[in-house]
């Protein structure tokens, strides 16, 4: 008897059969979204990971290092200078047109390289998809954090020009980090539209630095809102950058009252698109390995 309870085998454990009248159902995660963003919070070491490894790399093995982030705004203000301020003679606001101009090439250089690197963010981290889970909400973000650096060192240059021209900022510039997060807050949107299209449609990659040449012109960076028909005011603000770069110049030269009603339909519009952006992000995340 001893041999034969000794052959015996465990039975192995199997779940319990739900009760009868009842029924499993499975569907779609609810709070999805909600869920995908705090997720974020437990990935926060990866997330600074990456922002710090995108750093590192855009200044490794260069010459003039984080000297690219104020030469990128200081060339074209001295060509937007010669040209449109000295040969077309385009209004600012009464400010010295170099002033006028360095100050909205700041958050709008900001935002085209914001643009530029989310978009092809998940095509340049493809090996990464398939191999390890994280949240991919991070790999446009971190594109899009990563360049605040630039827009740090980019200061620097505005501020010297700024002691210059004998320009003190007034009181409002206490609102210049709510501008920054509303810049911040169109960028992420936009980048998750664009990473997520980009790496199904890989001409993306080629049409975003077109339509982001376009972007400047129809943002207020060379010309004041002043020149905008007032009958098109509201619906020139549906562009986000329009509040940035104008609450820019109202917050850090005080060249105009602070345009709470460009800031209010920006921060709208940019709400709309970061929403709009992560929904659609996370709908397509099941495929990105497979199309990647």
């Amino acid at each position: 008897m001893q041999g034969t309870s000794s052959m015996q085998t465990a039975t192995p454990y199997l779940p319990a059969a739900p009760p009868i009248g009842h029924s499993i159902v499975i569907g779609a995660e609810k709070g999805r979204l909600a869920s995908k963003v705090f997720e974020l919070w437990h990935y926060r070491e990866l997330f600074y990971f990456l922002v710090w490894r995108d750093v590192k790399v855009r200044y490794a093995q260069s010459i003039l290092g984080v000297g690219w982030a104020l030469i990128q705004p200081l060339v074209p203000m001295i060509l937007f200078t010669i040209i449109f301020g000295r040969v077309a003679r385009i209004s600012s606001d009464g400010m010295p047109y170099a002033l006028f101009s360095l100050t909205g090439l700041v958050p709008w250089i900001y935002v085209s390289n914001g643009l530029n690197d989310s978009s092809g963010s998940l095509v340049k981290e493809v090996s990464m998809l398939s191999k390890i889970y994280f949240p991919r909400l991070i790999i446009p973000l971190t594109s899009v954090l990563g360049r605040l650096i630039d827009l740090g060192i980019s200061f620097l240059a505005l501020f010297v020009l700024m002691a210059w021209y004998r320009t003190v900022p007034p009181p409002a510039i206490v609102l210049l980090p709510a501008l920054i997060l509303l810049a911040v807050t169109a960028v992420s949107g936009f980048g998750m539209w664009l990473s997520a299209l980009a790496i199904q449609y890989r001409d993306i990659k080629y049409a975003v630095p077109f339509a982001v040449q376009f972007l400047m012109y129809a943002a207020p960076v060379v010309y004041p809102t002043s020149l905008i028909p007032e009958r098109f005011r509201y619906l020139y603000a549906l562009n986000p950058t329009v509040g940035v770069i104008e609450g820019f110049r109202a917050t850090i030269l005080g060249s105009t009252p602070v345009p709470w009603d460009l800031i209010g339909i920006g921060t709208v519009s940019a709400l709309l698109i970061l929403w709009s952006g992560s929904v659609y992000f996370i709908g397509k995340e099941p495929i990105f390995a497979d199309v990647a």
